[in-house]
Formats: structure tokens, sequence, C-alpha cells
């Protein structure tokens, strides 16, 4: 759901609660994208704005339950989580690049920051190819850019199973709680996930 709203944090809020997942997300000063899961064969028109808001406030910790801020909806969707990449990301003289590369799902964020990669390594193969007439320049794209698609993907699917509950298999649960508790207390941890997510270098 995407609403003008106080957002009800200024950093990234994940809530993984025995109801599903729950994602807060700053867009401005006054205006919020909010995710709860749900099951991919429900429907928006089960959603009025009023259930959207009492499900979500179920996930949220007390205080930020208490502190958020609700209102008409501006924008609302139920959207796949899936992983998709196309390869290679050349077919003759069409390069692929962004979504029509690649699909990631919306917990890493990481849509755009890959479709902007792309258009780097693109931009250098396509002044290679026109400066030096290098095919090879236009050859090494795909390579290239698939090798941080596959680690971003790999993280993007890392981070959506950690925070999501797709069956009520307790061993799995207690599997991913101990995953959290790693990569929130060990340095290592933290440095793999503030990499990942910061965004791994070009």
């Amino acid at each position: 759901m995407l609403s003008d709203t106080r957002p009800v944090a200024h950093e990234v809020v994940y809530a993984n609660t025995a109801r599903g997942f729950a994602l807060c997300l700053m867009r401005s000063m006054t205006r919020s994208r909010y995710y709860i899961q749900c099951d991919v064969d429900d429907k928006v028109e089960n959603w009025s704005d009023d259930a959207f808001w009492d499900e979500f406030r179920r996930r949220l910790p007390p205080e930020m339950a208490e502190a958020l801020e609700t209102g008409p909806s501006l924008e609302k969707s139920i959207a796949p989580l899936r992983s998709f990449v196309a390869e290679p990301m050349r077919f003759g003289r069409l390069m692929l690049a962004g979504d029509a590369a690649h699909v990631v799902p919306p917990t890493g964020a990481k849509g755009l920051n890959l479709a902007a990669s792309d258009v780097h390594y693109m931009y250098d193969a396509i002044l290679a190819f026109c400066a030096e007439q290098d095919e090879a320049a236009l050859d090494e794209y795909s390579r290239r850019a698939l090798d941080r698609v596959w680690k971003t993907e790999r993280f993007s699917w890392w981070l959506t199973n950690l925070t999501h509950r797709f069956n009520d298999d307790p061993f799995e649960q207690r599997m991913k709680e101990a995953e959290l508790a790693y990569v929130t207390t060990s340095d290592a941890g933290r440095q793999m996930v503030a990499e990942n997510y910061v965004g791994l270098p070009l």
C-alpha cells in the first residue's frame, strides 16, 4: 500500500511475526509504502484500507503500532514474490537491462539498483564498441552484468526467505530465527548484510 501518511520510522523496518511478514518504507516525510505478506492467490478487493491497517498494525511492535498514522491508500496491489534472470543478457544486437533482464522480490529493494548497474556496464560496452569497433566489449556486457545480477538475486532470495513464513514447519522457523540472531549479533554477519544491502561494488 502507498499512502500519504507520515512514515512510522525513518529507517526501513522488517517485521517477521507469527502472522507473517511486514515491511515499512519511507518514501518522503509525508508518504509511506507498506507491505504485508498475504496468500499469492488473494485479491486486492479483499483488502479494504481499514482491513489492511488493522492487519498491518498487528504485525508491528507495540510502540510502532501506537505511532502508526493511517489514511486512504493511493495505490494498493499484490506483488508476487518471484525471481527471474534472463541469461545471457545479450541476444545479437539486442541488449537487455533492468526488469527486461531480471526480476527480484521487493524485499531487498534491489530492482532499481540492478537496473542502474546494467546501464553502467552497457554504457562501457557501447562506448568501447563505438570508439574502437570492439565487438568483444559487447560480448563482455552480459558476463559483467550477470556476475552482479546473480549475487544480488542471491541476497534478495536469502532476505525474502529469512523474513517470510511460507509454511508452519517449526524447525524451519527456528533455523530462520537462528540465522537472524547470527546476522544481527555477529560483526561478520552485519558486515555481510551491510555490504549487500548498500550495494556491491561495480
